[in-house]
């Protein structure tokens, strides 16, 4: 007999799609050579546009939300994964494009999937999932391009409050960067200061106002999830020959900058994509993650919450209201 499971299943509706838990079979999940038991998945920005029909991310219907997950390989066709291993899934469109975390199985291609690291379960890959992932490329992409914790000025990071920008800022500086979060809740301070951030910016102080071309010099780098005007804006301060890695467009897809940061500063714009991440780069990450990112701070930062809370906390987590890290336990 096929195993039955539960799953969030969007059905298409109007003005957002329909969802519930439902019962569903083995039979019912889409083809690939693995098939996992999933134990965790996360919720991110982009989960709460899927689930809220928002941007046209899913064109098929129904559907199983979730772009990451965590478990156990319960069958392969694959002689790289064995019944048993402990994997992990972030990007490839999973969650949009094809069914997602969502759920107590999935089905994915081989090549999708990468194994947990040495030192992490489930629980805490979720904790870091594509957020934590996507920090820790861009601070990768900013060493490659010379960024130490020895260069002169603070390592800015934007949406600091944010799930991205909380892993990022914990990761930077147990990394031994000097740390400037942007937020625009004061009362989120405390909790940065526990992460590691030495120090503050109002977003409204980067995202509001006229954008010179060349502002004056105050960061050693910048982990932007933010983009629009606050990218701009990082853009023109940003010292010479250094580097903003942007990893998301919260703000919008517009750049309002000129070439004049390029040109007479030197400053690159690194492009962050851990969607479609190599294998190689993907496990360098996941490697420093492991290695570097402090679990004590992660823990603090992560609530675990069971499936059928995943659709009621969508609108919070679209509005900014999120703080940290949410971790779904697929099987509370």
């Amino acid at each position: 007999m096929p195993e039955t499971f539960r799953a969030l299943v969007l059905e298409d509706g109007d003005p957002a799609p329909r969802a519930e838990i439902r019962s569903l079979s083995d039979a019912d999940l889409p083809d690939g050579d693995v098939t996992v038991s999933v134990t965790h998945s996360d919720l991110n920005y982009k989960d709460g546009m899927v689930i809220k029909g928002l941007g046209r991310l899913v064109r098929r219907y129904p559907h199983v939300p979730g772009i990451d997950f965590a478990g156990t390989v319960v069958d392969s066709a694959d002689d790289r994964f064995r019944p048993g291993d402990a994997v992990l899934l972030t990007g490839w469109r999973v969650g949009e494009a094809h069914w997602g975390g969502y759920a107590e199985r999935a089905r994915v291609r081989a090549d999708w999937l990468t194994p947990i690291p040495d030192g992490l379960d489930g629980r805490t890959v979720m904790a870091v999932g594509t957020a934590g992932l996507t920090a820790g490329l861009a601070l990768m992409a900013l060493e490659d391009h010379g960024l130490t914790p020895e260069v002169e000025g603070d390592l800015l990071i934007t949406g600091a409050a944010g799930g991205l920008g909380s892993v990022a800022v914990a990761l930077a500086a147990a990394s031994g960067y000097r740390v400037t979060a942007a937020t625009g809740r004061p009362e989120t301070h405390d909790y940065l200061r526990a992460l590691g951030a030495t120090d503050f910016v109002d977003r409204a102080e980067l995202s509001e106002g006229r954008i010179r071309p060349l502002d004056s010099e105050r960061w050693a780098g910048c982990i932007d999830s933010v983009g629009s005007t606050t990218l701009a804006k990082v853009l023109s301060q940003t010292r010479y020959g250094r580097s903003v890695a942007a990893c998301g467009l919260a703000g919008g897809s517009d750049l309002p900058a000129t070439v004049v940061p390029f040109l007479l500063r030197g400053v690159n714009l690194l492009g962050i994509d851990s969607v479609m991440c190599p294998p190689d780069r993907r496990g360098a990450a996941w490697a420093r993650i492991a290695r570097d990112l402090p679990l004590d701070r992660l823990d603090a930062i992560t609530e675990v919450v069971p499936l059928e809370a995943v659709v009621g906390l969508a609108d919070d987590i679209l509005a900014g209201k999120v703080r940290g890290r949410i971790v779904v336990d697929t099987r509370a």
